[in-house]
Formats: structure tokens, C-alpha cells, sequence
């Protein structure tokens, strides 16, 4: 479920590249501040995205600086100063990936030792923000019972994820929601949890794993699934840019959304050729060299 939230390097501006790379590490500080050092790890770019559209929506400004981290300990990088949004979506980045840590356990795969190096960070998560990690909570359990449910229709399987992006929006935003912003997170939580289904089509196949895109049309691989149904795949996530872009139209930015642009505009249709058409991913270039 992370990774798939990227930009189209090829297309973004070298000072969009430079500010995405400076709030990647300002959130890993974030992480630190609300998790601690160790939950810094799981740092990812879906929740790297969410900050720097968040902070923009909601008229946040962002202060870079040049400082070390312990990655970098000899040369000053320009990074993003954490903020409060950043701490608590630093949270939220350790939340959410020892919930899907738990989901991996309980599907058979290995990662209990994986998951303890997250478990400290997802206790102070709880305790400094009880209301956000209450409605992870909350989601969580919904999209568990669809899939326990054996739900074989891709808008109720997916309705979960895309709610719980739509509420977190929300408990950002906080006046600046908007019902533009509601259907901009709403299909961006949509298409992450789909087009991390379709992504591990043949993974749950093989495994007798729940994934609704195997429910729904049973096709033997994902490569038989794209050539038997690939219009209604298509069709299925144009339809979700229409929206997105629709909705993207309407929603006040206080700040320069060229970044934003590109990776919601560009960045995601790319991801999802990609994943349509079986090739690995591409490592995000982040290092600050």
C-alpha cells in the first residue's frame, strides 16, 4: 500500500525536485519528533505527498533551512522544518505502516521482527494523537471486514482506504476543507488501495490471498487479467482522473502547485502504465548528493 504516490522526474521543475526533497526530510525529522528515531525507517513518499499537499492547501508555509540529520552528518541539506502537521503526519506515516506490517503477519508473510522496530514509534503515536489513530483505527476494521467478507466489487473493497484518506483530509484541513478537497482525497485513497491490489494480482492469486480484482474477474495472471479486461481497467481508473482532475480544478492552493501538479497529473497516470503493464518500479530519486 506505499510507495505508488510519485512524481514524473522527467517533467518536474529542479525547484519542485529540490522542495520535495527537503520536505521528504522534514518529515523524517517529523517522524522523529512524534515517533522517535527508529520509526524513521518507514519513512514514505505517499505520506511525504500528503505533506506537501496539505501544507499547501492549507496555507501552512514551509520554512527550509540547511541543517544535519544522521544520515547526513558531515554537510548541512537544505531540509523542511518540522512544523505540527509534520509531526502528526510523521505519526501517521508510523501508524500506517504498522497496520500494514500487522495485515502482512496475518496474511502468512513473515515481518513480526520487521514490525517491532515500529512498534515504540506506534505507541507515542497513539498516546500524542489518540483522535488520528482512532480513525485509522476505525477504517482499518472496515476494510478488514470487506475483505473477511470476501468483497468482490472494486468501489466497496476500495471504499475504506478512500474514506479514511477523505477523514485524515479532513482532521488536516481542518476549515479548509472543502467538499473539492473530500473528492480529491477520496480518489486518491481509491486508486492507492486498487492500484496496490491490481500490483499484487498474481502475489495473492498464487497465495489464495483476498484482492478484489481476483474476485471480480478471475483471470489466471494479472498479464491475462490487462488482455481479457483491459478496457474495463481503463476504464476504471480514467474515471478516477476525471474526478480527481475535476476536483483538483476547484481547490484554492496558497502556494506554487507546480509539484502538486506533477505528481497528481502526471506522476499517478504513469504509475498506473506502469503497474498495467508489469514493469518494476523505478527507484525515487531523493539523495540530496
Amino acid at each position: 500500500m506505499f510507495g505508488y504516490v510519485r512524481y514524473d522526474l522527467p517533467n518536474l521543475y529542479i525547484k519542485d525536485f529540490e522542495l520535495y526533497k527537503a520536505m521528504y526530510c522534514g518529515l523524517c525529522k517529523g517522524i522523529a519528533n512524534s515517533c522517535g528515531h527508529m520509526a524513521r525507517i518507514g519513512l514514505t513518499y505517499d505520506t511525504t505527498f500528503f505533506s506537501v499537499l496539505l501544507h499547501n492547501i492549507a496555507g501552512v508555509d514551509v520554512r527550509i533551512e540547511k541543517q544535519n540529520c544522521f544520515e547526513h552528518t558531515i554537510k548541512k541539506r537544505p531540509i523542511a522544518v518540522p512544523d505540527e502537521m509534520t509531526d502528526e503526519l510523521g505519526a501517521l506515516n508510523t501508524v500506517l505502516l504498522y497496520y500494514k506490517l500487522t495485515d502482512d503477519i496475518e496474511d502468512g508473510d513473515r515481518g513480526r521482527g520487521k514490525r517491532m522496530w515500529f512498534k515504540r514509534g506506534f505507541l507515542k503515536a497513539k498516546r500524542r494523537y489518540p483522535e488520528m489513530c482512532a480513525l485509522v483505527k476505525d477504517y482499518m476494521k472496515a476494510q478488514e471486514r470487506e475483505e473477511k467478507g470476501k468483497c468482490d466489487s472494486l468501489d466497496r473493497a476500495a471504499d475504506p482506504t478512500a474514506a479514511l484518506m477523505q477523514q485524515l483530509s479532513r482532521h488536516f484541513l481542518k476549515d479548509k476543507a472543502t467538499e473539492h478537497t473530500d473528492g480529491l482525497f477520496y480518489a486518491l485513497g481509491k486508486w492507492v488501495h486498487l492500484i496496490d491490489a491490481l500490483d499484487d494480482y498474481d502475489k495473492d492469486k498464487k497465495k489464495g490471498r483476498y484482492n478484489p480484482f481476483v474476485l471480480a474477474f478471475g483471470s489466471e495472471t494479472k498479464e491475462m487479467l490487462v488482455k481479457e479486461h483491459g478496457e474495463e481497467l481503463s476504464f476504471l481508473f480514467d474515471t478516477l482522473f476525471f474526478g480527481l482532475r475535476e476536483d483538483l480544478a476547484h481547490i484554492r492552493f496558497y502556494f506554487n502547485r507546480d509539484l502538486t501538479d506533477n505528481v497528481l497529473l502526471r506522476g499517478i497516470p504513469l504509475e498506473t502504465g506502469r503497474v498495467l503493464r508489469g514493469d518494476k518500479p523505478v527507484k525515487m530519486q531523493v539523495d540530496l548528493k
